[in-house]
């Protein structure tokens, strides 16, 4: 099959304001025990001249990242097919690999533009599994390297790969003088390719992506104070949705798009409301002298999940928003919080303080399961990827901000530095094709 590729993104970078400096390396710091045997053959190049990205690193790359894989080294490799006719079997099984992948890629000067050919076998039932022939311009590869990779996982997992989406962040350096700078950065799941879509000397917080991903929800304090703002990525455009006073806090965007849940103290007390982004009316969901925050959506739309100290520490409570009854769902120990549902809405991610650490857990909402994922110790703003494998959050590493993903298993962890500053308030869109 021959697809055409848009490369949409790389628009977005023409439009938006500056690559940044901050972009984001890859430490990986722990491997899972059961990943999957794959070896990736080098793809061939059929141009007369250099191709500008490596293809095939990139799919490694990214298969190794999510944990469910473990690449073969090209140097163990007993022969480097291009074709499906040099494909021998008996090699891969030898070096116990289950799956094998194959490709190419040439340039036309003609249509000014990289075809790319791969191909996935499946190592002991000695079947080809899935192939296809993509193309796009040079800016286009990284977006076809994720691509590809994106299928290879599905045709073997049969889950929907994440490696074409965003990631969102927030960085913040210090000059000498001690001015701050605080960046709002757009940037691929594997932190390349960053961009900055806001920049300030005043804080930015809480960044949510639309369900379509194409805009972003924050909270800035550029005007002296906490206002709330919608901001599209391809266009720049933002809108103050929310300033009133004193607190206007913690955008969730509901699952239709069209009204975000937002934390509002301007009645006296922090409370959760839902913002009609057409109307701007508010509709007030909670009514209580504690402190009520952190909203998010179950991906019905019928649901919150949300921080309360009605309890006398930070907890965690749900809320149907017909009836709008809150009922506790964390009690072990005296903080939880920040509360976000998984994309099947069977289970909610959160932030859980345990002997001194802030960690992230998981709360199956069914059997009411609890457990802790991460283990360094000041971990916060726990995000999901949109197939719900893979959860990004910030923490601290030696004296530095930094990312972290982990896998919903606790199995598989990587870190996401940038070369400068301090990295927090991550946030993964949801699908974008």
């Amino acid at each position: 099959m021959r697809k055409q590729y848009t490369v949409i993104w790389f628009l977005l970078l023409i439009v938006c304001s500056r690559v940044s400096t901050a972009e984001l390396t890859i430490i990986i710091d722990r491997g899972s025990d059961s990943a999957i045997p794959i070896a990736i053959v080098p793809f061939t190049n059929k141009s007369a001249g250099a191709i500008p990205e490596d293809i095939s690193k990139i799919v490694t790359e990214d298969l190794q990242r999510s944990g469910e894989f473990e690449p073969l080294a090209t140097n163990r490799m007993l022969s480097l097919p291009t074709s499906a006719k040099e494909v021998y079997y008996r090699d891969w099984r030898l070096l116990k690999q289950n799956y094998l992948v194959i490709g190419n890629i040439e340039y036309s000067k003609y249509t000014k533009a990289y075809k790319i050919q791969y191909e996935l076998f499946d190592v002991n039932q000695q079947q080809r599994i899935v192939g296809e022939v993509v193309s796009g311009s040079e800016k286009g590869l990284r977006d076809l390297a994720h691509h590809i990779s994106d299928a290879i996982y599905e045709a073997i997992t049969g889950i929907r790969g994440a490696f074409s989406t965003k990631i969102s962040y927030i960085t913040l350096q210090v000059s000498a003088a001690g001015k701050s700078e605080y960046r709002l950065q757009v940037a691929d799941a594997d932190g390349r390719r960053s961009f900055t879509l806001l920049k300030t000397s005043e804080p930015i917080l809480s960044t949510a992506w639309s369900p379509d991903g194409k805009k972003l929800a924050y909270v800035s304090f550029e005007s002296g104070r906490p206002a709330i703002y919608t901001h599209i990525i391809a266009t720049g455009k933002r809108e103050r949705v929310s300033a009133h006073k004193g607190l206007n806090g913690a955008p969730s965007w509901s699952p239709d798009g069209k009204s975000l849940a937002i934390t509002l103290s301007k009645d006296g007390n922090a409370e959760i409301y839902r913002l009609d982004l057409a109307t701007k009316k508010l509709t007030r969901y909670t009514r209580h002298y504690s402190i009520d925050t952190e909203a998010s959506w179950s991906p019905d739309g019928r649901q919150i999940v949300f921080t309360s100290d009605r309890s006398g520490s930070p907890q965690v409570y749900r809320m149907n928003v017909g009836d709008q009854r809150p009922e506790r769902l964390t009690f072990e120990g005296r903080y939880n919080a920040r509360p976000r549902f998984s994309e099947d809405g069977q289970s909610i991610f959160y932030v859980h303080q345990s002997q001194g650490s802030f960690n992230i857990a998981t709360l199956n909402l069914e059997t009411g399961n609890e457990r802790t994922l991460t283990e360094t110790s000041l971990d916060e703003s726990p995000s999901l990827a949109p197939n719900d494998r893979m959860l990004i959050y910030s923490t601290q590493r030696g004296r530095k901000g930094v990312l972290a993903v982990v896998s919903v298993d606790g199995r598989s962890k990587y870190f996401l530095p940038a070369e400068e500053g301090d990295v927090r308030e991550p946030a993964w869109s949801p699908f974008l094709k």
